[in-house]
């Protein structure tokens, strides 16, 4: 039996990656270095070599494409007729025929620039001819880059095809659009087919799979076909049309008496009898559908008299497949939604595939082979005495308690539907518990914290207390706000009236003058001290400020000149202990740029010696600190030699390292990459 398996079939590159590869694998595998010393025959080797490694790895790509996609003519008629509707085997056909001409083409050229290449005179030369044969190459592969792209584009879809096996047991569902065959596949099998309430909601075939008397079966829901000329119909009613004539299968024929798929019974028998030259040597069942909205006993004569005539038409295929067709295996009613007759619909139509498929192979050459192996034993009574199936009377009432216990035991699937359904119903967990006395179940479980139960510290007057709280809050509340009173001043003498009056001024003042530089944040510029214009940030003016306010301004001003940088026109002052420097001794005067140094080496810190104790460190004196930052230097003295990282580095991955990316690879070492 030939499986097709669309889904392994090679990634087609574009025509731009098609070169990409082949030409970086033939820099890749073959020699790169060549010098004009060289003797002649060796640069012709060498050119010889690329030319031919290009043109090997090129048909060996092309070949891989025409032998993975199927032929039309190797295939079951089934999938090319398929293949056909949904690809069109016209440019299917034309699109793999241009693949093998540039692939005999490129082999064309390759020749071509080897016989050249026999007889180069020069490295330049040899250099030239090699580029002009790899250059023709590429240009035979980008004029076949729509091809390329065609059949990427058929291949990702024949991917997604479902794995059909024409020569298996299969039952086919046919019928207008939206009469509840996607419902019915949905019941039988395992399969999940989209259903909305919408014609052509089932836009491609969809397959499940079912089982009875220990066989397995296949079953595949078609799109609607509507009732139209062969001509008009699209591709999704031309995959119906496709399945239909190629499977050999049990056909559903489904019927919607009740007419809310949008069509008569009129239209679905019109239909039946345009198509009905592909039922044909296949087992044919009319299933009316959607009985819980219509039965089939209240249709009108009209429509009953179509019913009736298709269910003719297929008792006549029934007959002339050489069986014994009844009625009521041809003509069957089913409801999708309430699964009424589903299960009887599916075993009569694997029952009538089976009888057919076993007939078939009686009628066959081969049976006559295989009949002189079997050996069918039927036993002969020995007596007219009657001897019935003995069961034991335990055996009997232990059957009856078991249905018994069975039909009285409510699960929680029961109690749930019984009581408003999922969200609604909330399950007890407390009546599976096992306990000395039932009546424990349903007791309020103690709140343990801390190895205490919470109820012994519960006070039953919590609540009274509460209020009794609530009520002294409320009355001291009530006299804080007897007893606050704005303070006015009128209790203060002249002097601090005038200064109350004039700090709630500043603060006013303050105020206005922060809105404004908020309001003009974004706008207004950053400017230096050195440029300011109102003079409101100088040494002066704060000596004026600190003076109003009686304090001596004299040590903030010092302070200020002392960090001050220019100190181009500030002598040296004379410590006030009449103590001098060493300058000073001897009545030499030191020049202005020993001055300089010395004023500006005052403000700069004392660095502090590395071996000196700072409090805290936790050591004992200088020589503990010094022996101590001993032994770390020689701890990492070993690591630093071998240029190892750290806990605390920063670890940067080598991405790419050297040893696998750089040089030439020989045969047979692409492992490591």
């Amino acid at each position: 039996m030939v499986q097709y398996n669309f889904k392994k079939i090679t990634v087609v590159p574009n025509g731009k990656d098609f070169i990409d590869i082949i030409l970086s694998r033939t820099q890749r595998q073959t020699p790169t270095v060549v010098h004009k010393g060289y003797a002649i025959t060796r640069l012709r080797q060498f050119y010889m070599r690329k030319v031919k490694y290009t043109q090997q790895n090129f048909h060996e790509k092309l070949s891989t494409i025409i032998d993975e996609f199927p032929r039309l003519g190797d295939i079951h008629p089934f999938y090319g007729d398929l293949l056909h509707v949904l690809y069109n085997k016209d440019h299917y056909k034309l699109a793999l025929g241009q693949i093998n001409t540039a692939r005999n083409l490129i082999g064309k050229i390759a020749k071509d620039y080897v016989k050249l290449l026999k007889y180069g005179d020069s490295l330049y030369r040899c250099k030239c001819l090699k580029v002009a044969a790899l250059g023709r190459m590429c240009t035979v592969l980008k004029r076949i880059g729509p091809s390329l792209a065609y059949l990427e584009q058929v291949r990702q879809h024949m991917a997604r095809l479902p794995s059909i096996d024409p020569n298996t047991r299969t039952i086919l569902i046919c019928g207008y659009p939206n009469v509840g065959k996607s419902s019915f596949i949905n019941k039988i099998t395992r399969a999940d087919v989209d259903v909305q309430p919408y014609a052509f909601t089932t836009k491609s075939l969809f397959v499940g799979h079912t089982d009875y008397k220990y066989l397995r079966y296949q079953v595949i829901d078609t799109p609607g076909i509507l009732d139209r000329p062969f001509e008009d119909r699209n591709i999704i009613e031309m995959c119906s049309i496709t399945a239909l004539a190629h499977l050999r299968a049990a056909i559903l024929f489904f019927l919607d008496i009740s007419g809310s798929c949008g069509y008569t019974i009129a239209q679905q028998a019109a239909l039946f009898q345009s198509i009905k030259s592909l039922f044909l040597n296949k087992p044919l069942i009319v299933v009316c559908n959607k009985t819980d909205l219509q039965p089939l006993d209240g249709l009108s004569e009209e429509d009953l008299k179509l019913v009736n005539e298709m269910k003719a038409e297929a008792l006549k295929t029934a007959i002339g497949q050489g069986g014994e067709g009844t009625e009521a295996d041809v003509l069957l009613t089913m409801s999708a939604l309430t699964e009424e007759g589903v299960i009887a619909v599916k075993n009569a139509a694997c029952e009538r595939l089976l009888n057919q498929r076993v007939e078939i192979k009686m009628k066959s050459k081969k049976i006559n082979d295989c009949l002189n192996r079997f050996h069918v034993a039927v036993p002969k009574p020995r007596d007219q005495k009657e001897r019935p199936t003995c069961i034991p009377p335990a055996v009997l009432e232990a059957k009856a308690k078991q249905v018994a216990s069975e039909e009285k035991r409510k699960t929680e699937k029961d109690l749930e539907e019984e009581n408003g359904g999922a969200g609604v119903y909330s399950m007890n967990l407390r009546k599976q518990y096992i306990l000395a006395d039932d009546d424990w179940k349903e007791d309020n479980l103690p709140e343990i914290l801390d190895g205490h139960n919470v109820y012994d510290f519960i006070d039953p007057d919590i609540l009274h207390r509460v209020e009794e709280l609530e009520r002294e809050e409320g009355l001291r509340q009530a006299e804080a706000e007897d007893d606050d009173f704005e303070y006015d001043g009128t209790e203060l003498t002249p002097e601090q009236q005038e200064a109350l009056t004039e700090i709630r001024r500043k603060k006013n003042l303050l105020i206005q003058q922060h809105r404004i530089k908020k309001s003009t944040a974004e706008s207004r510029p950053i400017v230096a001290r050195k440029f300011d214009k109102d003079n409101q940030f100088t040494m002066e003016r704060m000596g004026r400020q600190l003076s109003s306010l009686g304090l001596d301004p004299s040590l903030a001003v010092n302070r200020m000149r002392s960090r001050s940088v220019s100190r181009k026109g500030r002598k040296r002052e004379r410590s006030s202990d009449g103590r001098s420097d060493e300058m000073d001794i001897d009545g030499v005067t030191p020049s202005k740029k020993q001055r300089l140094s010395r004023s500006r080496s005052r403000s700069r810190p004392v660095s502090r010696p590395p071996h000196e104790v700072v409090p805290g460190e936790g050591l004992r004196d200088s020589a503990q600190k010094i022996k101590a930052i001993k032994i770390a230097r020689k701890s990492v003295k070993t690591r630093n030699k071998n240029a190892k990282r750290g806990e605390a580095d920063r670890v940067i991955p080598t991405l790419k390292p050297k040893h696998l990316y750089s040089g030439k690879s020989s045969n047979g070492t692409r492992h490591s990459r």
